[in-house]
């Protein structure tokens, strides 16, 4: 009886050894085979972005690689994200890099320079805020209160209401809308700073040691130590009362039905505008006399390049009583209606440019002087390299408006024909240098040299290489301009690709988002936090302020 029993004993863990050795087996297939190690099994960072070949994407994440650097993984144009991800405000600082790479690169960069200093300024200077003390709120999306005290926002310096134009008020009052939204969204007070003191730049004209809407571009007028400006997403995320333009959300889901056929909220169906029913012409409305100093008289020299050309839509706008509208003016939206969208910076910077990255359309640009919360994103193709990204031979290749094949155009510097004065007296024209120093070091790279890997692919090839540029820098004197709409003309697969990465990276991946705007801001706030410091005995002259909600109340009454 012993020995049988041994027997079966010693059988039952053979069995349970084999059923052992069977479960081990299975469970490796499961893990390895059904789901491959490159998956992530929490679904909640599933969606979570895992690529970093786009200008800035390095910036924040520590690889340090900066522009240019070779390509390892998909860029994120083509990796669309969900409605409700682009939505939640509520992401944390982890989330937000992991969901937006690059975002921050403004910030990052202004961190590396290290400290500057606060100073007093003037009744008429920057807005001075307090962020401080503790206020209960929301925790997280799914609006649990929570007992954690964060620190909220208080209103040290702002002037007299009747100093400043109603354009300077609105402007203000949504910047500060938008900060508030930053901090209330916060998913944990650590995610803000429990104190810090900044100052609030409303005006066009960006200046050091502020929150500014812009940056210069060149280097030499930004890049040295205590130069540390902090651009911020524009007033328009919040509101723009203008009537061709309103919110940044109004337009951005205009421009979703336009190019999609649907704007999220509208079910009914809308056949999406392709890029054969674009309007072929180049498109542009605009004040003529807004220039900024470095670019000199850059509208009128649109205006008369461009005046009676059958590729241009391009004329100044007619205003009509109280400048706040024009006979002439286009819906924000109606832009993307055109394949070429023809972008001027005003004073300094254009914040009608961020709208004109959301049409999947061919934004026609000098080279940008002034540099927005996220223009580092702009990958641009230079105009005089724009032949390199034909293919030798076109094949038989077709033009966007259905004529038969087409000869290869070339980019060519023409300047418009001087104007006659009387007498033998006649305007002198002269070619400007093209690009100057400046651009040189503000933009080193064109986006041209992803097609050396396949020099002799089509047009087609072009758009889809995921590489390429998504603007194109023409000559700042216009010289280039009506070459340039030729040549993407005569390579329309080339040029919707152009168009296509731009939407696809500021829409499809949501960088103009509500999600990436709150987490820019609190960025923002934080590397300020992190950098700034403060005159002598500024924060006590400045007392204790006023609360945001009744300073909030006192800005829409005079």
């Amino acid at each position: 009886m012993g020995r049988q029993r041994m027997m079966i004993s010693k059988t039952q863990s053979i069995r349970l050894r084999n059923v052992t050795i069977a479960s081990l087996a299975l469970l490796v297939f499961y893990v390895f085979l059904l789901h491959p190690a490159d998956q992530n099994l929490d679904s909640s960072r599933a969606t979570k972005a895992k690529f970093n070949d786009f200008p800035g994407a390095s910036y924040g994440s520590g690889s340090g690689s900066g522009r240019g650097s070779s390509a390892k993984q998909k860029p994120p144009s083509w990796q669309k994200l969900s409605p409700e991800l682009l939505n939640d405000r509520f992401m944390n600082s982890q989330q937000c890099a992991s969901t937006f790479p690059g975002l921050t690169k403004e910030v990052d960069d202004v961190v590396a320079k290290g400290s500057f200093t606060l100073t007093k300024t003037s009744e008429l200077g920057p807005l001075i805020a307090r962020i401080k003390d503790g206020k209960v709120g929301y925790q997280g999306f799914k609006n649990v209160l929570s007992e954690q005290k964060r620190p909220w926002l208080y209103i040290l310096q702002a002037g007299r209401r009747n100093d400043f134009s109603d354009d300077m008020l609105q402007h203000r009052a949504a910047s500060l809308h938008q900060i508030a939204a930053a901090l209330l969204t916060a998913p944990h007070p650590s995610e803000i700073p429990d104190d810090t003191v900044f100052a609030l730049n409303y005006r066009d004209e960006p200046t050091e040691s502020t929150f500014s809407y812009s940056r210069p571009a060149d280097p030499a007028l930004h890049g040295k130590p205590g130069r540390s400006y902090f651009p911020i997403p524009h007033f328009s995320f919040w509101s723009w009362p203008l009537p061709f333009i309103g919110s940044f959300s109004r337009a951005a889901a205009a421009i979703q039905k336009l190019e999609e056929g649907a704007d999220g909220k509208d079910t009914s169906t809308v056949t999406p505008l392709s890029w054969r029913d674009k309007d072929s012409r180049a498109v542009w409305r605009g004040t003529a006399h807004f220039n900024n100093v470095r670019a000199g008289r850059m509208r009128q020299e649109l205006l008369r390049t461009a005046a009676g050309k059958p590729w241009s839509d391009i004329a100044a706008l007619q205003w009509t009583t109280g400048a706040t509208n024009a006979s002439n003016a286009l819906a924000i939206e109606d832009f993307c209606r055109y394949r070429y969208v023809v972008h001027t910076e005003g004073i300094t910077y254009s914040g009608r440019f961020q709208f004109h990255q959301l049409c999947a359309s061919v934004v026609l640009t000098p080279p940008l002087a002034w540099m927005q919360h996220l223009t580092h994103l702009v990958r641009p193709v230079f105009s005089y390299d724009l032949p390199s990204l034909a293919a030798a031979d076109d094949g038989d290749d077709k033009s966007s408006s259905g004529n038969t094949k087409t000869a290869t155009a070339t980019i060519e510097r023409k300047l418009r024909p001087p104007k006659e004065y009387g007498n033998g007296v006649h305007e002198k024209l002269s070619l400007a240098p093209y690009p100057a120093p400046w651009v040189q070091q503000a933009w080193p790279r064109s986006y041209t040299t992803y097609h050396n890997r396949h020099s002799t692919a089509k047009d087609a090839d072009v758009a889809d290489d995921e590489e390429g540029p998504n603007i194109v820098f023409v000559a700042p004197d216009w010289s280039d301009l009506e070459s340039v709409v030729a040549w993407l003309e005569a390579h329309p697969r080339a040029a919707e690709g152009i168009a296509r990465r731009q939407r696809a990276l500021f829409h499809g991946r949501g960088y103009f988002s509500p999600a990436a705007e709150m987490c820019y801001w609190r960025a923002a706030l934080r590397g300020w936090t992190r950098t700034v410091r403060y005159e002598d005995g500024l924060v006590a002259a400045l007392g204790d302020g006023v609360p945001w909600e009744e300073f909030s109340l006192k800005e829409i009454h005079r």
